[in-house]
C-alpha cells in the first residue's frame, strides 16, 4: 500500500502535504498501525448536528399574525390604490385578497405568533430584554431599532409579535421559571440549552445539546440519532408548552413544528403576490437569538436572499446558453426566490486525532495542511454522496406538467453544473417524465391556460423526484476555470466567491455552499466535516443513524487514500468540468434520473477506478466519447467497492452490516428507500405510484403528512428512545443509581416514568399536549436531565 506514494510527482501537493504523509507513514508502517492512526476510525469520530424546522401557526385568519400583518401594511394599501387606479392589474390584488380571506386555509407558514408579554415570567421576560439590545456584549446597550416590530400594545397593554423560531426559546426561559423543587442541575442544564435554539432563515434551527461520542467503533450514528430524537421531542415539547402557557391556543393560534424538507405551498403562493422586500419583511428570521448584533445578521440574511434571487434570474441566460432554452417564450421566474425556506438537516463530523495534530506545534500539521487534506477529503467523498439520495433522506415532489419549464424545473442547477452535463440532464429528465407526446416529449409552452388544456388533453402528468430539495436549493458553487473551490490552497473559496460575485451568481460575502463542507479549527474550534446533503430522514434510528455512520465510514476512507498517498489533488483535477462531472450523478440521483454521462478519457482518475467496477456501462451512442453509465448500477458499484478495496476499514468500524442494509435499500428502492417510505404516507398504501395523484394534491398531502402523520410517529420514536435512555443509565456502572432514582421521582412527582411516557404520547396523539403544560414542563425537565446524562457519558468516553 504505501509503495503507492508518487513522490516523484508532487503536482497538485504542497511540499509540508508530502511531508506529513512521509512522517506519518514513517511512524505507522504495518498496515494494522497505520489504521488504527487513521482520522475517523475507532472511537476518534465526534458528531453533532443541525435541525431546519418546519414551522406553521393553525387557525383562522383573522386570528393569526401573518394575515393582520398584511392587511394593516402600506403595501396592501399601496397595490389597492394603485390597482383601483389602473395602474397594476386587479388580478393580482384580488389573488392576494382571496388568499387571505380563503375560510378552508387555516395553515400559515412561518407565521409569527401575538400574546400579552404579562404572560412571560421573570427569567423569559429578562432573556427578552437582552436579546433586543442593539448589541449583547454590550452592557448599556440601546435596544434595537426594530423593537416596534416585537413590542406592541394593544388592547389596553403590551403585546409581544415573535417568530416560532424565537418561541422556542421563550417557553424553555419561561419553563426554567417553574423549576422550584427541582434539582438545581436541571436549572443550570437548562440554561446551557437555551443557547442551542437559534436560527439565521425563515424556520427554527436548533443545534446539538452535546457533542456525540461512540461507544463502540463504528457506532456515531446511534448516539447522534438519540441526541436528534432527544433534541426534536424538546422541540415539541416547548411549542407545546407556549400554546398552553402564553394562551395561544385560547387566542386563535395553534403552534407545529415539524421535519419537512421543502417550502409550504401556501407559502410559495404568497411569494408569488408580494414584492421581495415585502416577503422579506414577513419571513425573513429577526436574528434575536444567538447573535451578538442580531440586526446586522437579520441584513445579513437579506443580503442572502436578495442574492439567491439574483441568481435564479441570471439562470436564464445560462439556460439560454447552454441550448436548453430555445425560444424567447418564457416563465419569468419571481423576483422573490423562496429556497431559504427549505429546511434540512446537517450533521457534522470532528476528528480528535486531527485536532490534537492541529494543537501539536511539532507534528508538522498546520491549517495549510488541513485546508490541503480537507479538500481532497471533500472531492474523494463527494464520489460516494450518491449513495444517501433517497435512501436515508428525501424530499419527494410530484412536478405538474405546467411547472416542466426548465427555468422553472431546474432550479439552481445552471449554476452547478457545466454546460455538456447540463444539457446531457435535462434531455435525460425530459425522457424519464411523463411528458411524451406520439413518443416524444413536448415541453410547457408558458401560458398556463394552455398548458393546462394540453395537459389535461393529452394525460400530461410531469413527473415525480425523489429529493427535490437538492435541486430547488443552491447546495454547492461550481468552480470557475481559474478559482477553483478544492484545489486545497488557503484562500481559494473567497477567491471564487469575488469571482462568482462577477458573474452574478453569488456575493463575496455569503458564506461558500458546499455539499460536504470542511470545518477548521481557527473558525470552529474542531477539525472535521458537515454534511448538508441531507434532507428528511423518516426515522432516527433507522435512517439518520445509518446515514451518520455510512459518513463516518467515508470519510475514513478518503483519510486512508490521503495519508497512504494513493490519490493526490491531480489524480482528481480542479476543473468546472470534471468537478461537474462527478457531482452530475448525485443531482440525477435527486431527480430519480436512471442513467448519465462520463466522457471516456476523463482525467479523473478515481472515477474512473469506480466505473470499472460497474456492471451495467456501455459506450454512448448518443453522445460519442462517453460512457452511458446506469445510475443505480453505480451506485451499487460504490457499495462493491466499499466490501472490497477497504475490507479491513469496513471490519474495524464494523460496517458489513451497515452495507448490507445499504444494498438492500438500494435494490428495493420501491419498498425501502426514504422517498418511497415517505411517498406511501401519501398514498396510504405500499406499491402506488406518486403519479397516479394530481401534483397538487400529492404536494398538498404531503406537507399534511409530515405535519400529522410523520411528525406523531417521530415523537413516538422519540419517547421510546427517552425510555429506553432511562433504563440503560439504571445499568451504567457509572451512574449513581440512587441519585437517578430520586432525580426522576422529583421531576414527575412520583409517578412511574413508563406510565408518565405512555400518558404524554396518548397526548401528543390526541393533539391535546398543550391543555397539560404542567405535563409538558415534566417532561421538559426530564428531557434535561436525560441531556445531562447523555453529556456526562460522552464525555466520559476514551478519546482513542
Amino acid at each position: 500500500m504505501h509503495e503507492q506514494l508518487p513522490f516523484s510527482q508532487p503536482s497538485g501537493a504542497t511540499a509540508a502535504g508530502l511531508a506529513f504523509i512521509r512522517t506519518f507513514l514513517e511512524h505507522h508502517p504495518t498496515p494494522d498501525g497505520f489504521l488504527g492512526a487513521l482520522p475517523f476510525t475507532g472511537l476518534d469520530a465526534t458528531g453533532g448536528s443541525e435541525h431546519e424546522l418546519q414551522a406553521v401557526v393553525l387557525g383562522r385568519g383573522e386570528d393569526i399574525d401573518l394575515v393582520r400583518t398584511i392587511n394593516r401594511s402600506n403595501y396592501l394599501a399601496n397595490i389597492v390604490k394603485r390597482a383601483a387606479s389602473g395602474e397594476i392589474s386587479r388580478r393580482k390584488v384580488e389573488e392576494l385578497q382571496h388568499f387571505l380571506n380563503a375560510e378552508e386555509e387555516q395553515v400559515w407558514e412561518n407565521s409569527w405568533v401575538r400574546f400579552p408579554r404579562r404572560l412571560l415570567g421573570p427569567r423569559a421576560d429578562g432573556l427578552l430584554n437582552d436579546d433586543l439590545r442593539a448589541d449583547k456584549g454590550v452592557a448599556d446597550s440601546q435596544p434595537r431599532s426594530d423593537l416596534g416590530k416585537f413590542v406592541q400594545h394593544a388592547e389596553g397593554e403590551v403585546w409581544l409579535r415573535l417568530p416560532i423560531s424565537y418561541l422556542l426559546k421563550l417557553a424553555l426561559a419561561d419553563l426554567l421559571d417553574t423549576a422550584a423543587g427541582q434539582p438545581d442541575l436541571l436549572r443550570r442544564k437548562g440554561e446551557q440549552l437555551l443557547e442551542h435554539f437559534t436560527n439565521d432563515n425563515s424556520s427554527p434551527e436548533t443545534v446539538s445539546f452535546y457533542v456525540c461520542s461512540p461507544e463502540k467503533p463504528g457506532r456515531l450514528g446511534v448516539e447522534l440519532a438519540r441526541e436528534s430524537a432527544l433534541r426534536f421531542l424538546m422541540s415539541q415539547t416547548l411549542a407545546g408548552y407556549a400554546n398552553g402557557r402564553f394562551r395561544l391556543r385560547e387566542n386563535g393560534q395553534l403552534v407545529r413544528v415539524y421535519f419537512s424538507p421543502l417550502p409550504g405551498g401556501r407559502q410559495k403562493k404568497l411569494n408569488t403576490l408580494v414584492s421581495d422586500s415585502f416577503y422579506r419583511e414577513l419571513f425573513m428570521s429577526p436574528c434575536l437569538s444567538g447573535w451578538q448584533r442580531g440586526e446586522e445578521k437579520h441584513r445579513y440574511m437579506a443580503l442572502c436572499h436578495q442574492t439567491l434571487s439574483r441568481s435564479q434570474l441570471n439562470g436564464l441566460g445560462k439556460l439560454k446558453e447552454a441550448g436548453i432554452i430555445t425560444r424567447n417564450l418564457v416563465v419569468l421566474p419571481n423576483t422573490s426566490n423562496i429556497s431559504l425556506a427549505n429546511n434540512g438537516i446537517h450533521i457534522s463530523l470532528g476528528s480528535r486525532k486531527l485536532g490534537d495534530w492541529l494543537q501539536n506545534a511539532g507534528s508538522g500539521f498546520g491549517p495549510a495542511e488541513e485546508k490541503h487534506f480537507g479538500d481532497l477529503a471533500i472531492k474523494l467523498v463527494e464520489h460516494f454522496l450518491p449513495l444517501f439520495v433517497g435512501t436515508y433522506s428525501a424530499a419527494p415532489r410530484r412536478i405538474a406538467y405546467a411547472d416542466f419549464h426548465p427555468e422553472v424545473a431546474l432550479g439552481f442547477l445552471a449554476h452547478e453544473l457545466d454546460y455538456t452535463h447540463l444539457r446531457m440532464l435535462w434531455r435525460r429528465w425530459k425522457k424519464k417524465a411523463a411528458i411524451k407526446v406520439g413518443g416524444q416529449p413536448l415541453t410547457p409552452f408558458g401560458p398556463d391556460f394552455i398548458d393546462r388544456n394540453v395537459s389535461r388533453f393529452f394525460g400530461l402528468k410531469g413527473d415525480y423526484v425523489p429529493d427535490f430539495r437538492l435541486v430547488d436549493y443552491f447546495v454547492c458553487l461550481l468552480s470557475t476555470c481559474r478559482c477553483p473551490a478544492l484545489d486545497g490552497s488557503l484562500g481559494n473559496l473567497e477567491r471564487l466567491k469575488n469571482d462568482l460575485d462577477d458573474l452574478g451568481v453569488f456575493d463575496r460575502n455569503m458564506a461558500a455552499y458546499l455539499l460536504y463542507r470542511l470545518r477548521t479549527m481557527d473558525g470552529m474550534g474542531y477539525s472535521g466535516f458537515e454534511g448538508r446533503y441531507y434532507s428528511l430522514f423518516p426515522g432516527f434510528g433507522a435512517d439518520m443513524a445509518e446515514a451518520a455512520d455510512l459518513q463516518v465510514l467515508l470519510t475514513a476512507v478518503a483519510f486512508r487514500h490521503i495519508l497512504s498517498g494513493s490519490v493526490h489533488h491531480h489524480d482528481i483535477p480542479d476543473d468546472p468540468t470534471v468537478e461537474s462531472e462527478r457531482r452530475q450523478i448525485f443531482f440525477g440521483a435527486a431527480l430519480g434520473i436512471p442513467t448519465f454521462y462520463v466522457a471516456q478519457n476523463t482525467g479523473n482518475r478515481f472515477l474512473k477506478d469506480i466505473l470499472s467496477r460497474v456492471e451495467e456501462i456501455r459506450k454512448s451512442r448518443r453522445y460519442p466519447g462517453y460512457l452511458r453509465v446506469k445510475n443505480r448500477a453505480y451506485r451499487l458499484a460504490l457499495v462493491r467497492y466499499l466490501r472490497e478495496e477497504e475490507r479491513d476499514l469496513v471490519g474495524m468500524l464494523d460496517g458489513a452490516g451497515l452495507l448490507a442494509s445499504l444494498e438492500d435499500r438500494l435494490r428495493d428502492e420501491h419498498r425501502l428507500s426514504a422517498a418511497t417510505r415517505m411517498s406511501e404516507t401519501v398514498l396510504g398504501k405500499p406499491g402506488g405510484s406518486p403519479l397516479d395523484l394530481d401534483a397538487e394534491v400529492f404536494n398538498t398531502s404531503l406537507e399534511e403528512g409530515y405535519r400529522t402523520r410523520l411528525r406523531l410517529q417521530q415523537i413516538r420514536e422519540a419517547l421510546d428512545c427517552l425510555n429506553t435512555l432511562f433504563r440503560n443509565a439504571g445499568r451504567d456502572p457509572a451512574v449513581d443509581r440512587h441519585h437517578l432514582g430520586a432525580t426522576v421521582d422529583a421531576i414527575l412527582g412520583g409517578e412511574a416514568l413508563e406510565s408518565f411516557l405512555r400518558r404524554m404520547a396518548d397526548q401528543f396523539g390526541r393533539e391535546e399536549e398543550d391543555r397539560d403544560t404542567d405535563g409538558l414542563g415534566r417532561l421538559g425537565f426530564l428531557i434535561t436531565y436525560a441531556t445531562q446524562l447523555m453529556d456526562g457519558r460522552n464525555r466520559r468516553t476514551p478519546q482513542h
